[in-house]
């Protein structure tokens, strides 16, 4: 290879690297905000069908217990608060869907503090002091509001609800107190101390209003806020980090085989790359003629040439669930078996070789008819036993395959040249591919001598 052609090559790839690295940094913070955007608006709709379900449940529960026809009053209600929630959940993607959501999170506890602390009319049967609206359980409805908030993975919504709970139901609750009809225990300890018999009696008379329920209500909701609030901040960062670890893993696979990167994830905190030996069928390919190719082209024109050849060669490996093991310049390394064990790895390679010669193949055709030169590929396949596992030192290091099987791969590569075929694979490797099928797809075969070694090996040559 030429000096120019060199040096064109070393440009392209190190503008390449910096390109990808540039695109890949703000191409992953996206995809992180959007994963994030994209899990809050579910949670948001398994929030609406969660009180779509509530809404269902409590609607039951009143027709069955409250008398025809105040339960249609308590209907309208229901109706109300599936209105308040589904305006929210139909604007879930508007820009200031946020706020709007916290905006009708007001809303809806204060349409459950009113269908508590409010009578229905007397023609419905609400003859009843309006005092004794405080003496229920009704408001542990209110708390449903924190329940559906913590469905949303967001800790601001649920400490808003709490805050909203804690500032409404006050004031539903001291409009009551405040009326004029209202027996306070101040009131009625103004001349003195209570006793026992006067305070029960004083408990029991309808329009008495004590503000210990109240003081004990605002106790339970504070904590019970704080409690989910946590809970929620901490399934929160749980997501995010999954999240995270989904994109870093997208991320990784762009510079590393996509099997290396998921055994990287999937193993988590176990080694990884220990050195070990199995039987890996390696693939080297390479560009024909590269340099001549690039006398003539511009480092931009180079890159992008590189840059097609690599997308489309990487993209058959991935198919045939091979490990892209390195870029080579104009050319790359393939392997199969090398991450686990994979009993038609021979076969594999050999499918890879093939359709990899077809695909140049038509992009040639394109690239003919528009002028550009034609290109073409040599392929060398071997197979056989090697070491795989982790090189490097310890800032760096490279998953890869070492043995006499990836010198072979390479030389039969180079050899493609001297005796004119553009895949030549080895007896070994069509013998452990196990189908005879193979040896059809090939017009000849003959005993070649590798640079660097003695000794002959068989292979089968396919033009």
């Amino acid at each position: 290879m030429s000096d120019l052609a060199a040096r064109s090559i070393g440009f392209a790839s190190r503008t390449l690297e910096g390109l990808q690295s540039l695109w890949s940094l703000r191409n992953s913070q996206v995809r992180l905000q959007a994963s994030i955007r994209q899990a809050e608006l579910e949670g948001l709709q398994f929030a609406f069908y969660a009180r779509l379900t509530a809404i269902i449940v409590v609607s039951v529960w009143l027709i069955w217990l409250v008398p025809w026809p105040r339960d249609l009053y308590y209907g309208a209600y229901a109706f109300g608060f599936f209105f308040l929630g589904y305006v929210p959940y139909r604007l879930r993607h508007h820009r200031h869907g946020e706020a709007l959501k916290l905006g009708f999170i007001i809303l809806d506890v204060a349409l459950v503090t009113a269908a508590i602390v409010v009578p229905p009319p007397a023609s419905l049967g609400g003859e009843w002091p309006i005092q004794t609206r405080l003496r229920g359980q009704e408001f542990l409805y209110v708390l449903l509001l924190l329940g559906e908030a913590a469905l949303t993975y967001s800790p601001r919504r649920v400490l808003w609800t709490g805050v909203s709970i804690l500032v409404i139901w006050s004031i539903g609750v001291f409009m009551i107190y405040s009326l004029p009809d209202t027996l306070r225990f101040n009131d009625a300890a103004t001349e003195g101390a209570l006793t026992s018999v006067a305070v029960l009696d004083l408990s029991f008379r309808p329009t008495f209003v004590g503000l210990t329920a109240w003081y004990t209500q605002l106790v339970a909701t504070s904590l019970f806020t704080l409690l989910i609030t946590l809970a929620v901040w901490r399934s929160r960062r749980t997501l995010l980090n999954q999240v995270e670890a989904e994109v870093v893993r997208a991320d990784l696979a762009r510079y590393v085989s996509p099997d290396v990167a998921e055994a990287l994830a999937s193993r988590g905190g176990t080694a990884f790359g220990e050195p070990a030996t199995r039987t890996v069928a390696v693939l080297f390919a390479d560009i024909v003629g590269f340099t001549r190719l690039t006398e003539t082209l511009s480092p931009e024109r180079t890159f992008a040439l590189l840059r097609s050849f690599q997308e489309r060669s990487s993209a058959i490996v991935f198919k045939h669930g091979g490990t892209l093991d390195k870029y080579l310049g104009d050319g790359f390394m393939a392997t199969f078996g090398s991450i686990g064990l994979q009993p038609d790895a021979p076969a594999r390679a050999l499918a890879c070789a093939f359709e990899l010669q077809q695909e140049i193949e038509r992009w040639s055709r394109k690239r003919s008819g528009r002028g550009a030169d034609p290109l073409r590929v040599s392929v060398g396949v071997h197979c056989g036993p090697v070491t795989v596992g982790n090189l490097g030192g310890r800032e760096r290091i490279e998953f890869t395959v070492v043995g006499d099987v990836v010198n072979v791969a390479s030389r039969l590569e180079e050899v493609t040249r001297d005796i004119g075929g553009s895949i030549i694979a080895s007896e070994d490797c069509i013998r452990a591919a196990a189908d005879l099928g193979w040896l059809k797809r090939f017009q000849s075969s003959r005993q070649v001598h590798l640079r660097g070694r003695q000794q002959g090996i068989l292979v089968h040559i396919a033009t």
